[in-house]
């Protein structure tokens, strides 16, 4: 029996930097390349463990097929909160059950350090995945833009 919404044959479990090379290939499926070695030392930056959690879906035919990074937003105007970073999922596993599961590691997650809400930002041309977080009881509450300034 598969218990909290888990789909046969999907694991989840936090990340390890041995999972640094499959982090990095489906970080570029999202748009954002990057290496092998810079995963590992962004893994190890990520602390206090009580402010960030990456998760990694594993299949045991395809090994890990998704990852989700969360943190805690602290914010004088509000309360703390959590905040996914990042969550992407192989283009060849999406819709088997991953990303929900990797969700729900990560309210879970939220939930133990008294965080009261998951807050998620998508980019406006992602609306495949708009849907997915509208399916997993999130709410469309804000629009916005973006800026950056490079240092």
């Amino acid at each position: 029996m598969v218990a909290n919404g888990e789909k046969p044959g999907i694991i989840v479990r936090r990340a390890r930097t041995s999972d640094a090379r499959k982090i990095a290939r489906l970080s570029g499926e999202l748009g954002y390349p990057t290496t092998p070695a810079q995963v590992v030392k962004r893994l190890r930056t990520l602390r206090p463990a009580s402010q960030h959690a990456v998760f990694v879906a594993e299949t045991k035919a395809g090994g890990v097929v998704g990852w989700l990074h969360i943190s805690i937003v602290w914010l004088l105007e509000s309360e703390a909160r959590a905040e996914v970073n990042a969550l992407v999922v192989s283009a060849s596993q999406r819709s088997l059950g991953s990303g929900t599961q990797l969700l729900a590691a990560a309210e879970a997650w939220s939930k133990k350090q008294r965080c009261r809400t998951v807050n998620v930002r998508s980019n406006v041309t992602r609306e495949r995945a708009h849907n997915f977080y509208l399916r997993n009881g999130y709410e469309h509450y804000k629009t916005q833009k973006a800026f950056r300034k490079t240092l």
